[in-house]
């Protein structure tokens, strides 16, 4: 479960993509994906002088605001999430989030003058959208970003990330996760993701 700035983000999509229609209101669906990339801008810059735990902090209401943890986790589990007992579900997601948000903190830790441009237009993958962004270097080629953004309650959350439009975060997860899951029992995913919380933050969180 090793993770760099671009493994951190890995996905793969196989869904037929399409034209967005008129009636979608494009800026309110690409609005906590603006949010997180200027979450993450400011923390790069802000770099390895300030604390870690302050930095995940910001960036925890952010990611929380901008992915679908619970579904990200649900679906990297896959149907083995029924069979779990619900206070081991409960301890998962609590280790899942903060295993994601120390993940975002230790890997946007430096600022060389990227940028992050979020394009005009969305692509159409059912009723999913999916918000286009590039991660844009000082020098040499922009990495294509893509979240898949799903309405839930009135509100759009990332349920996937992509890399380079085709590399899924969740099936990159689910076949990471898959080695540590027991028929009704995630204890051992549990304590892995609570091991490697402790080794990202060197121990301060």
């Amino acid at each position: 479960m090793s993770l760099s700035r671009r493994g951190l983000l890995a996905l793969a999509a196989g869904s037929a993509l399409c034209a967005v229609g008129p009636a979608l209101d494009i800026g309110a669906i690409q609005a906590p994906i603006v949010a997180l990339d200027s979450a993450l801008m400011t923390v790069m810059k802000l770099g390895k002088g300030t604390p870690f735990p302050q930095r995940a902090d910001m960036l925890a209401p952010v990611l929380r605001a901008a992915l679908d943890l619970p579904t990200i986790l649900r679906v990297s589990v896959g149907p083995g999430w029924a069979d779990l007992p619900q206070p081991q579900q409960v301890s998962l997601l609590a280790a899942f989030e903060s295993f994601t948000i120390v993940s975002y903190a230790a890997n946007f830790d430096t600022y060389s003058g990227e940028r992050f441009d979020v394009l005009p237009d969305l692509r159409s993958a059912g009723s999913d959208q999916i918000v286009q962004t590039l991660l844009v270097p000082t020098s040499g080629a922009s990495i294509p970003l893509d979240y898949v953004m799903r309405q839930e309650g009135g509100l759009w959350k990332a349920v996937d990330v992509l890399l380079d439009g085709a590399i899924s975060r969740v099936a990159v997860q689910r076949s990471d996760f898959r080695s540590l899951l027991r028929p009704g029992d995630a204890s051992a995913l549990t304590e892995s993701l609570q091991r490697k919380v402790k080794d990202l933050s060197a121990g301060t969180m």
